[in-house]
């Protein structure tokens, strides 16, 4: 059923202690991702790019398709617009039925990052539209995502109450892309920004970190997990296994579809059940 992201983030808690948001490239990847979400009887973010809606030349055909998969899905699936870098793009995603969109302006100065920010808060709490974004430079930090970078947090608590945004992703250890799972969550950092800021806290760059760093981010205070290099390694391979010699790229797309859904279906179980941070 779709879903307004800002209802499945209300509804974090005990019984659900984070939700996963996951890439959508092609229709493939939604279809295994709502799969997967309804294997495992859990919500789920279907999570389109600016590169992927760059890819596909516009944001309505992928979204139109998404839209109806999130409708006709046995649990609840919310539409969300990632690393977008237009605020027209995010208007546009309102339109067509997302429920929340990351506003990435991490590549402008920080007094400008701050100003698009606001102005993009400000249309999404209009529009019912809950809003993610990241710091970007702050004191000659190379992104929010860039090696060895992690977020302050009261830098993080300022930007947070500068622009008014619903969700913030934090640098904690994890990068973008990578193919290994050695990346390690700095999770006393983590829970010192969830004590600092008032809004979700968002971990990007999953896909490099074990399950139990997710299990134990999420514990310390992590909110929303996105993953999208993982679904594609799962697909690529897949695929290659799959396709050989054939001219029909059918059976080779479905065993890539299915690879998505069992990862999706792990990784949801991963996220919804952290482990005691005490233990």
């Amino acid at each position: 059923m779709l879903t307004p992201t800002s209802r499945l983030v209300a509804g974090l808690g005990a019984s659900l202690p984070s939700i996963a948001a996951f890439n959508v490239i092609t229709l493939e990847y939604a279809e295994g991702i709502v799969a997967g979400a309804e294997r495992a009887g859990l919500p789920v973010l279907l999570s389109v790019s600016h590169n992927a809606v760059r890819f596909h030349g516009g944001l309505a055909p992928i979204a139109a398709a998404c839209r109806r998969l999130a409708e006709d899905a046995e649990v609840p699936v919310a539409l969300h617009l990632d690393h977008c870098e237009s605020e027209a793009l995010v208007r546009e995603s309102a339109e067509l039925g997302f429920g929340s969109a990351m506003f990435d302006a991490s590549r402008l100065p920080y007094e400008q990052n701050v100003a698009e920010t606001a102005r993009v808060a400000e249309f999404g709490r209009a529009a019912g539209l809950w809003v993610e974004a990241e710091l970007g430079e702050i004191g000659g930090k190379d992104g929010a995502h860039a090696p060895g970078v992690r977020t302050d947090p009261a830098e993080a608590a300022a930007f947070v109450a500068a622009t008014g945004v619903d969700g913030l992703a934090v640098a904690v250890g994890t990068s973008h892309a990578m193919t290994d799972r050695t990346a390690r969550p700095d999770d006393a950092l983590i829970a010192r920004l969830a004590a600092a800021v008032p809004v979700p806290l968002v971990l990007h760059g999953s896909s490099g970190v074990a399950d139990a760093g997710i299990r134990s981010a999420v514990a310390a205070g992590i909110r929303k997990v996105n993953v999208g290099t993982q679904l594609s390694a799962a697909y690529s391979d897949a695929l290659r296994a799959t396709l050989g010699s054939s001219t029909d790229p059918r059976a080779a797309l479905a065993a890539a579809r299915e690879a998505i859904a069992e990862r999706v279906a792990q990784l949801l179980a991963v996220v919804s059940s952290p482990i005691d941070p005490q233990s």
